[in-house]
């Protein structure tokens, strides 16, 4: 989590001046820099605003090891040394962040194995098929509000409500209250500051203490949601405790949204500037499955993925990264390997093969992979079926992009049709 504040590398001189690449500024374009530092340092040490030490890895081979290798952990607790356990900076230490660790994502076997297969019960590939009409229906509502005006912001109006909106119904969470999540999802994700650190804390303490609200409601008085089935998930006589049912709840609900209104705008954005592959898309609709690959090889709605610790000294592309240094997964710089990919900075919505990274790789894959896919499918598709002279309505550079870290995605996206 943070700013990367200075390089610290001592290879060499960086390949491109360094600004803060969770920056508005370095989110508007980083594949230069990527492409720069897979060719010049493609193993890059910094230093976070934390004064963690960080590394990126941004080849795709070597990206795909840190996703896989079982010596880049997910839990801090096995990989630190007792002195760097004892240095940690001071938000790592709070009791709320130690409860939003005990999520999936931020645990290693036996843990993650336990709740992956506790989750998995309840948010299955039934269950989200069965979403797949009620996607249509609302994807269809938002334009219907749109239509008559000409214009609309394409991520405030349609690529946000519509995942949010999606994920709120399937967990049970009134969806009246979908902008609190956003808002307090939105301060978890954009944190470039120390003072966005500290929003970010209240934010996640003020999400916590609505989600223990929902849970309440949900055991006193279960419904045909996913609180209620994870509230009574159980594998092996285990099950979720109050931390990890408030965790996981956060996670679907961050997760479950944040990636897929990038898919969104980011996807929809590309094929504005190529006009050649929207006609394509347009004048051929089946091609909508390898079209949103190729978005989310192309735009990827992250960047890169949650921080992994080296358990051990581990030598990447003749790099020794040392144990208990936080590593970071560049997916954006992966997908344009050209190691990996023929012409990887042109879109092409045939591509194949695509085996793009932006849904992880392992035991950690995405588990919202299959909703993210369909929610994007629908929501393009739909879009240019019945927008057919959509178009930008300002200057693409002019264009806002948020900040933070992990994702990748715009502020707003103005469009007329």
């Amino acid at each position: 989590m943070g700013l990367f504040s200075r390089w610290t590398g001592k290879r060499r001189t960086p390949p491109i001046e360094p600004v803060g690449i969770s920056s508005p500024e370095f989110k508007a374009n980083p594949f230069l820099c990527y492409s720069r530092l897979r060719a010049e340092a493609p193993v890059w040490r910094l230093t976070m605003l934390s004064e963690e030490a960080a590394w990126l890895v941004t080849r795709y081979d070597d990206v795909a090891l840190v996703l896989r290798d079982e010596r880049f952990v997910k839990d801090a607790a096995n990989a630190l040394t007792p002195g760097q356990a004892a240095n940690r900076p001071w938000f790592r230490k709070l009791k709320v962040f130690q409860t939003m660790q005990r999520n999936m994502v931020n645990l290693d076997p036996p843990d993650h194995s336990r709740l992956r297969a506790l989750v998995g019960k309840a948010f299955t590939p039934r269950l989200i098929e069965q979403m797949r009409q009620r996607v249509q229906t609302l994807t269809d509502e938002l334009l219907d509000n749109v239509q008559d005006r000409g214009h609309m912001d394409l991520i405030r109006d349609y690529a946000l409500p519509l995942p949010a909106t999606i994920i709120a119904e399937m967990l049970g969470v009134p969806v009246e209250d979908r902008h609190k999540f956003h808002r307090w999802s939105n301060a978890m994700m954009t944190i470039s500051s120390n003072w966005r650190m500290l929003k970010a804390v209240l934010n996640v303490s003020a999400f916590m203490r609505y989600m223990r609200k929902i849970i309440k409601n949900r055991r006193a008085d279960p419904k045909d949601d996913l609180v209620s089935a994870l509230a009574r998930a159980e594998e092996a006589g285990d099950r979720l405790s109050e931390d990890e049912l408030v965790a996981m709840c956060i996670l679907l609900l961050v997760a479950g949204h944040e990636t897929t209104v990038n898919l969104i705008g980011n996807g929809v954005l590309a094929l504005l500037e190529h006009s050649d592959q929207l006609e394509k898309l347009r004048s051929n609709p089946v091609l909508i499955k390898p079209a949103v690959e190729e978005l989310l090889r192309y735009a990827s709605p992250v960047d890169m993925a949650t921080e992994r610790y080296a358990r051990e000294d581990v030598t990447v592309a003749g790099v020794t990264i040392p144990r208990g240094e936080i590593v970071f997964a560049v997916i954006a710089s992966a997908n344009r390997d050209e190691r990996q990919f023929t012409s990887p900075d042109t879109l092409d919505i045939t591509r194949e093969p695509n085996k793009h990274l932006t849904f992880g790789l392992g035991s950690h894959f995405c588990l919202g992979a299959p909703l993210a896919r369909m929610e994007g499918q629908i929501a393009i598709s739909t879009l240019l079926r019945r927008m057919s002279d959509l178009r930008l309505t300002v200057a693409p550079d002019s264009l806002r992009w948020r900040s933070g870290l992990v994702l990748r995605g715009l502020e707003s996206l103005p469009v007329a049709f």
